[in-house]
């Protein structure tokens, strides 16, 4: 948790003492506990690993195949970070967990889901359709783009004789 500090802004025309500034912004800068930080990361992240594999004993248990229920488990997951962002709730768990709720495929969903939940009043097509990439489309833009050099770089070395396992 942050603690709270005094914050004195001082006036834009206020000249300031050498070592004033350094001082103030030591007054200002939020000071955080890292260890417990990423303690809140490590429970979280793992928390929502045990929910996904717990999906997948459970679908792998009942005869899907790994393909399969790997699918079936990321669809769960991407669905419940959409309907939990939707009710305001997954921003919380955020809040709590930082990183450790952000970096799994559920930060993705809700990257994905909280432009258009926040920008729905702007309408269909200039809220939702407009910003509902914004985090997120640099993300596909680059993964699209690299699975394409890849491909091509794929068929090039096909074509020239290099295979690889």
């Amino acid at each position: 948790m942050m603690k709270e500090r005094k914050k004195e802004v001082p006036s834009p025309d206020a000249k300031m003492q050498p070592g004033e500034y350094e001082k103030y912004v030591k007054q200002v800068t939020p000071v955080h506990n890292t260890l417990l930080n990423m303690t809140k990361a490590f429970l979280t992240g793992g928390i929502i690993c045990v929910i996904g594999q717990f999906f997948m004993n459970i679908f792998t248990a009942n005869g899907l195949e790994k393909d399969s229920a790997s699918a079936w488990t990321l669809l769960i997951l991407i669905g419940s970070t959409v309907l939990l962002t939707g009710l305001n709730l997954f921003p919380k768990i955020v809040t709590f967990g930082g990183a450790g709720a952000l970096v799994p495929i559920t930060g993705f969903a809700n990257s994905v889901a909280a432009p258009a939940i926040e920008y729905k009043k702007e309408g269909q097509v200039f809220g939702i359709g407009c910003k509902i990439f914004t985090i997120a489309g640099p993300v596909i833009l680059y993964g699209l783009f690299a699975s394409w050099i890849a491909g091509i770089l794929y068929c090039v070395l096909k074509l020239a004789g290099v295979y690889w396992a």
